[in-house]
């Protein structure tokens, strides 16, 4: 991942009222929001969302096309817009919006790479963030903004920001992956030191 500075001091979003607070309004009856990510491989993004205290579920998948398209075999031909995605469904008032798209850019994946992750190349594998309104739209390009003007990473940010038509859950043999397949080698060289990351970056967040 390019980035130029410690991890440990990585931005919080400067969009503070709507974005970085994680508490609920007391008139507030909202109880889950949920937001769809890619970051290349759903294992290992569901790997490191799992770990937050505030995540209620975690569930592989993909989304940008039709529900034709939404299986592994056809989606890792890459000639779909099928993108692999978690959904996040979290409670706002123990994590805010801005502490997941902190860890989205910081932990999860490298947000400069266009179409790819690493060894893994393919519009599936592409950075972007599914919003489901437009509140969560504009929280995510103000922190895009933000980290491209402050030059966090050495090349510009190329995640993609679309509406969230519909999520297709996985098959289930991609739920819950990492922890099932802790062995399997592209879990140990690539999930497993993301998780290593947050962990030592962000433990007031971990359950």
């Amino acid at each position: 991942m390019g980035l130029t500075i410690d991890p440990f001091s990585f931005p919080d979003p400067e969009l503070s009222e709507s974005a970085n607070s994680s508490a609920k309004s007391p008139s507030s009856t909202v109880s889950a929001v949920s937001i769809v990510l890619g970051g290349g491989c759903f294992w290992c993004t569901e790997a490191v969302y799992t770990q937050l205290t505030g995540v209620l579920s975690v569930r592989p998948g993909y989304a940008g096309d039709t529900k034709e398209t939404a299986d592994y075999k056809t989606v890792c031909t890459g000639r779909t817009n099928q993108a692999e995605v978690i959904e996040v469904k979290y409670d706002p008032a123990r994590l805010g919006l801005g502490q997941i798209l902190k860890i989205f850019f910081s932990i999860a994946h490298d947000p400069t790479q266009k179409d790819r992750q690493g060894a893994d190349v393919g519009r599936q594998y592409r950075s972007v963030i599914f919003y489901e309104d437009a509140q969560q739209q504009k929280v995510a390009q103000a922190y895009i903004d933000q980290l491209n003007r402050t030059k966090v990473f050495d090349a510009p940010i190329v995640t993609e920001l679309s509406p969230l038509v519909e999520f297709f859950e996985a098959e289930e043999y991609h739920h819950n992956y990492a922890a099932l397949n802790p062995n399997q080698p592209y879990i140990r060289g690539v999930s497993a030191p993301k998780v290593a990351k947050l962990k030592k970056v962000y433990e007031a967040l971990l359950k």
